[in-house]
């Protein structure tokens, strides 16, 4: 593992001078070879390779997804070392073999470059983004690896705090259609608006705001479809027990706004007729069906 902590910082190194001076994609190999022959002649030149060539090949998806994970650092903002640290713990997050490289190295491997060759704070910032991301793909691995002495990561179910969320599946009814309005992912997944609420506050009432602070819509809460629960981790907080109440609400149909947030890109209304040709989290389809069916149910 050494060797190949050795090969990343090459490989980090390799990146900055390409980013830096604006060097073809074409030229890394030989710039890698060169840099692995002076810093790590003993090391995983394949690796290397492999490594950068993925980075560089799924760049545009990683910038993305960067973008949408850290919406209040613009991308030319995040200093040179950080953001290719970040592209580096992406490609391996989101594009790598996990039996080569499993989620948590990735993460943990990109936050020690960090630390090693970023600033006062790049590792808490690069944890924070590959953390974010990490929960968004439903955090793999995480039972397989969890070996960390930190109490708050191993906490019994019985334990952990607990994080109230609200949402709902918004319709409205538009020229005598059902239109439901959906929020999509970073990910590629359409899901439903959702949100946080604030200690003490009415679950009806926090999920009015956040739908209202999330794609600027105001809507009626009505039939309560759902209550699930599911634990997340959180690179800083540890373990939650995250519990989501879903609402059928009703709204006016008209033009959604997106707020900038981390991991969504767009809001739609859709035909209910279509919603089955979406890419839906497998969770939340039997959620969205039997808002339907309730609907259906009303004509």
């Amino acid at each position: 593992m050494a060797n190949r902590h050795l090969a990343r910082s090459v490989v980090l190194q390799s990146l900055f001078e390409w980013d830096f001076r604006h060097i073809a994609d074409s030229e890394v190999p030989f710039v890698i070879d060169r840099d692995a022959l002076e810093f790590a002649p003993d090391g995983d030149v394949v690796f290397m390779q492999n490594l950068a060539k993925l980075v560089i090949a799924k760049k545009p998806e990683i910038d993305a997804i960067i973008t949408k994970a850290a919406p209040d650092w613009p991308l030319d903002k995040i200093s040179m070392v950080d953001r290719n640290i970040l592209r580096m713990g992406l490609a391996e997050l989101l594009f790598s073999d996990r039996n080569e490289v499993p989620a948590k190295v990735a993460i943990n491997e990109a936050i020690e470059l960090a630390k090693n060759y970023g600033g006062e704070n790049s590792g808490r910032f690069v944890n924070g983004v590959l953390g974010s991301v990490y929960k968004e793909i439903g955090e793999p691995g995480k039972d397989a690896i969890s070996k960390r002495k930190d109490d708050k990561f191993n906490l019994p179910l019985e334990k952990m705090p607990i994080v109230k969320l609200g949402g709902a599946v918004i319709y409205s009814k538009h020229e005598g259609e059902y239109f439901l309005a959906l929020v999509h992912d970073v990910f590629g997944r359409w899901t439903l608006s959702k949100g946080g609420l604030n200690d003490g506050e009415d679950v009806r009432e926090g999920t009015i705001r956040k739908i209202k602070e999330e794609i600027g819509i105001s809507v009626v809460v009505e039939d309560e479809l759902s209550q699930n629960e599911y634990v997340a981790t959180h690179p800083e907080k540890g373990k939650l027990r995250k519990q989501v109440t879903y609402f059928l609400a009703g709204a006016t149909y008209e033009p959604l706004t997106l707020a900038e947030t981390g991991g969504l890109d767009r809001a739609e209304w859709f035909k209910a007729a279509d919603i089955a040709d979406l890419n839906f989290y497998d969770d939340l389809l039997p959620i969205v069906t039997k808002a339907i069916t309730i609907l259906q149910k009303r004509n």
